[in-house]
């Protein structure tokens, strides 16, 4: 039986379109290489963070997007970066909010045919190829983390979060749901599945849902007070071409 081709369309994504010749697969992995660390050399410097997560389609009139210009306001007093996706809608909002108060505000972009564009609202930004070096990137740095309304990219992004917490692959970080109508319907689902027995009781206690951002941002840095200690960084190296 002829093998089956899919017909990909010029300038289309192909690198999880099955098997490629040996020399695209080392292409491949030597592009998410650089990828990383074109990342790590970008960010390695923007001290504790808190990341936010949000949809892109919001508009400056919506109340989710002046929620977000407010937590990121909230975060740039509180000495911390305000990290976000670099695109519109909430994490414009986030990155205006923080870059309007004197705080470091940081745009991780993703290259992507539609809807995602680069805000002005950043100090430091860098566009990365592919989804999940762009979402390592978005938690490596941050010490809680806001979730906002959003699309699949927003959940994607949240159980991505939720999973590695569950299986310790990333320390227990507050995580933060804005929007208690918004996010109900997903936070019964959850709860079913913890009747289900499809995830463990105690992994509700990740998630804190709220429409104050002031219990929020309490909760955050009580949590973060109480079990973190946030290390000293390092200084840029001048012959490693390396940037505060």
């Amino acid at each position: 039986m002829e093998e089956y081709k899919p017909i990909i369309p010029k300038g289309k994504f192909v690198y999880l379109e099955g098997p490629k010749p040996r020399s695209f697969e080392f292409l491949f992995a030597f592009s998410v290489w650089k990828e990383f660390i074109k990342g790590f050399r970008n960010l390695h410097f923007i001290g504790p963070a808190i990341t936010v997560f949000g949809g892109a389609r919001f508009k400056p009139d919506h109340m989710y997007y002046k929620m977000a210009e407010e937590i990121g306001k909230r975060i740039a007093l509180s000495g911390f970066a305000t990290v976000t996706g670099g695109g519109p809608g909430i994490m414009e909002a986030a990155n205006k909010g923080a870059f309007e108060s004197g705080g470091k505000s940081i745009g991780i972009n993703v290259l992507l045919p539609f809807e995602q564009s680069g805000n002005p609202y950043v100090h430091k930004t860098t566009t990365i190829k592919y989804f999940f070096v762009r979402k390592t990137l978005l938690l490596k740095y941050s010490y809680a983390f806001i979730v906002m309304p959003g699309g699949f990219g927003t959940l994607d992004e949240l159980f991505e979060t939720l999973t590695l917490m569950q299986t310790d692959i990333v320390h227990d970080f507050p995580v933060v749901l804005i929007g208690k109508e918004y996010w109900a319907k997903m936070w019964e689902f959850v709860n079913h599945m913890s009747y289900e027995k499809t995830i463990s009781p105690e992994d509700l206690n990740l998630i804190k849902i709220t429409d104050d951002i002031d219990e929020a941002m309490e909760h955050i840095f009580k949590y973060v007070g109480s079990y973190y200690k946030i290390e000293k960084r390092m200084k840029p190296i001048w012959w490693l071409f390396e940037k505060s």
